[in-house]
């Protein structure tokens, strides 16, 4: 199935990510009368951040994080690699349940977007192995605490100081389970949505590696094979 079709089966509304010339002027005054609708960071207007991680030890591999914004423009590749997961030596870590952690994850901003609409995620489950997909939407209820400067303390640097929940951080876990958190350098994540994604049908590599996924670390396939796989805990 080719990715461009899944994005159209999802939202059948995507345009062309090409910008509007026709009256620039106009709207060129409509963002600047209401930017603080359409970025996280209004006065700064910085991108936002999309990151990925996963439990101790079950390592991912992102193939894609494409991503959607609310003017219906698509950023492939917005994302991808390796998940930022814990590997402690010894077994000492635990794999079981979200940890308070769990957040921004590794990744990059997504320069020239506006605000999320849907999120599209093909990974690699390295600890099974197996390869999912997931569709995540973003509520328009997210955008808003996107949008909302918060006053709050900052530990780097012991200062009071207005922040953004305009990181977001999506965590993989093996099942196909996608849970998503909004965060901000100075502020607690919170939880915004919870998607189990699909097996997707043509593999790794959407098929082009034979079948073969990403090698487990001997420090990951040592935990689980005396730990297990925590199904149901994520």
């Amino acid at each position: 199935m080719a990715l461009g079709n899944n994005y159209l089966a999802a939202s059948p509304s995507i345009k062309s990510a090409k910008p509007i010339k026709k009256y620039a002027g106009l709207l060129v005054g409509l963002l600047l009368a209401f930017c603080s609708q359409s970025f996280a960071q209004s006065d700064k207007k910085l991108p936002w951040f999309l990151g990925f991680s996963a439990p101790a030890y079950m390592e991912v591999w992102i193939e894609t994080a494409d991503v959607v914004d609310i003017q219906e423009r698509v950023f492939r590749g917005a994302g991808g690699g390796i998940a930022s997961v814990p590997k402690p030596a010894n077994n000492q870590g635990i794999a079981k349940g979200w940890v308070s952690s769990n957040g921004g994850g590794k990744g990059r901003h997504v320069t020239g977007a506006d605000l999320p609409r849907l999120i599209y995620v093909r990974w690699q489950s390295l600890a099974e192995p197996q390869t999912y997909e997931a569709y995540i939407v973003i509520p328009e209820s997210a955008r808003d605490i996107m949008r909302k400067p918060e006053k709050t303390f900052c530990r780097a640097d012991g200062k009071w100081i207005t922040d953004y929940r305009d990181d977001i951080g999506i965590g993989l876990a093996p099942g196909g389970i996608a849970k998503v958190w909004l965060g901000g350098p100075c502020l607690k994540s919170v939880e915004i949505a919870r998607v189990e994604g699909t097996i997707n049908p043509r593999g790794p590599y959407e098929g082009k590696s034979g079948g073969k996924h990403r090698p487990l670390s001997e420090t990951s396939r040592t935990y689980i094979e005396k730990f297990g796989i925590p199904y149901g805990s994520w």
